[in-house]
């Protein structure tokens, strides 16, 4: 996406970008997501390990191509009274808090932090369903078609309503 949005800005312009970059941050957020319901639904195979194993890796990477959005966005904007004049828009206040919430799940996404925060990790990672709805509500909000973004709820609230039920089924 930015060697595209580079070597061409005037076919890979700002909209293609910001959007990709965003698509690209709620897609592997709802592979994030889909890692419980799957190891609820299929239990302990091989490839469920491996979702498993690799979940942090793809909520790594929603934020890195959130924080890339963002970035992409505050380039845009080019300064800092921009920005902040933004704050009264409804997506952009709402994207922001999103960011604010999945920060420390990012930082905190290594062996170290859960050792160190033992069973208050699971307890802080679970700000990642209303980062999410967040997320979702910024991408409605913001969104030249908000069909698809409905969409991708429509899916991500399915995923959830099926890892709670699983979840209650199983307890």
């Amino acid at each position: 996406m930015l060697y595209r949005w580079s070597s061409a800005p005037s076919q890979y312009g700002y909209g293609h970008i910001i959007g990709d970059s965003g698509d690209w941050a709620a897609w592997l957020l709802m592979a994030t997501l889909v890692v419980t319901p799957l190891r609820l639904l299929f239990g302990p195979r091989t490839w469920t390990r491996w979702l498993l194993r690799r979940r942090r890796d793809l909520g790594v990477a929603s934020f890195a191509y959130a924080a890339a959005h963002t970035a992409i966005y505050l380039q845009r904007k080019g300064s800092l009274d921009f920005v902040l004049a933004d704050l009264s828009t409804a997506y952009i206040a709402l994207g922001w808090l999103a960011l604010a919430l999945f920060a420390p799940l990012a930082a905190t996404s290594n062996d170290a932090s859960m050792r160190f925060l033992k069973r208050s990790w699971k307890r802080l990672h679970r700000l990642v369903y209303p980062a999410a709805v967040l997320m979702f509500a910024h991408w409605v909000l913001s969104a030249f078609d908000p069909i698809t973004a409905w969409l991708h709820i429509a899916t991500l609230a399915m995923i959830e309503l099926l890892r709670m039920w699983l979840q209650r089924r199983r307890g």
